[in-house]
């Protein structure tokens, strides 16, 4: 990836006081629930820069890229997934990926959005019409991706993959996503939080089916009511990106909200928006067209070729002497 320069000396000054981008994954109420909360404030505007966006499209771009990254912490292994929201509102939707290494990229399908009138609110429902989401999964040593497809339902990006997970992988998940914009337009705050229920391994064996029945209910109320009180937790969240553009902490947030679970952090990683896309690999990719097709090109397209990256926005310029 070539990685565009952030030049705006005003916004190095306000990354440069606040925490560091990075993730923290959590386990709470005895391993009943799992999360992560991701300060994602210098991946959304190494996006921004790389995609050249204006606001409204850095907002729905971002918001994708952020569940992107957390859902990183979902995967099993060396795993590479992909999210896609196909609408036919005038956002259009976005395909964006996650990898297991620790990096997210990704697209919009019409930049610019195109708008009548100025934004009235950060509502981004107006710019999505009816489609659907859907979630691509390939694992190591997989011949093909597990893919799963749902109707959106509230055309709001955080919400649709909750109910995703729920109609899909019939698992409580939640997702929170919140960029915060200066008055000058700057993205100055950005972050997410997920939080999923842990699925039960399994019973303990019974020597009473009478018993083993009736408490096989009380736990699943006592879960409910859990899950009841998690859920207000989640909600109780502040806005996250204006948590961190004021200098706000990741475990003052995990530690706050969810104090009365007894969270415990199990790990710390970092996620970037990254490509491994690169001049190399567009060369090849040129040559092995077909002769006839190559032979136009280097006859008839302008010297050199310039070959821009959708997933990071990257342009390549190649010489057609690589092609001979």
């Amino acid at each position: 990836m070539i990685k565009q320069d952030i030049t705006d000396s005003e916004l190095l000054s306000k990354l440069s006081s606040i925490e560091k981008d990075g993730m923290t994954v959590f386990v709470m109420a005895d391993g009943a629930f799992r999360g992560a909360l991701y300060n994602g404030t210098r991946m959304v505007n190494q996006m921004r820069a790389n995609h050249h966006l204006g606001i409204l499209e850095t907002l729905v771009l971002g918001q994708a890229e952020l569940c992107a990254a957390l859902l990183i912490q979902t995967m099993k292994g060396r795993e590479h997934l992909t999210f896609r929201y196909d609408t036919n509102g005038p956002a259009a939707g976005f395909a964006v990926e996650a990898d297991s290494t620790g990096y997210v990229r990704g697209h919009l399908f019409q930049n610019p959005i195109p708008v009548d009138t100025p934004l009235a609110s950060w509502d981004l429902a107006p710019f999505f019409g009816e489609g659907t989401l859907t979630l691509s999964r390939m694992g190591e040593g997989m011949k093909q991706a597990q893919t799963g497809t749902v109707e959106i339902m509230y055309k709001n990006i955080a919400k649709d993959l909750a109910w995703y997970f729920a109609q899909s992988e019939q698992v409580h998940t939640a997702f929170n996503t919140s960029i915060q914009f200066d008055k000058q337009g700057r993205v100055i705050g950005a972050g997410a939080l997920f939080l999923q229920a842990v699925p039960e391994a399994g019973g303990r064996s019974k020597t009473s089916a009478q018993t083993a029945e009736s408490g096989s209910e009380d736990k699943k109320q006592t879960q409910e009511a859990l899950i009841q009180r998690a859920e207000n937790a989640f909600r109780a969240c502040p806005s996250l990106g204006t948590w961190f553009s004021e200098g706000g902490k990741r475990e003052d947030i995990i530690h706050g909200l969810f104090r009365e679970f007894a969270p415990t952090s199990v790990l710390e990683r970092d996620v970037i928006f990254d490509c491994p896309c690169s001049k190399e690999h567009y060369v090849g990719a040129v040559r092995h067209l077909p002769k006839a097709e190559l032979a136009d090109i280097i006859a008839h397209d302008p010297d050199p070729l310039e070959i821009t990256c959708h997933n990071c926005g990257s342009v390549y310029r190649i010489e057609k002497e690589l092609l001979k």
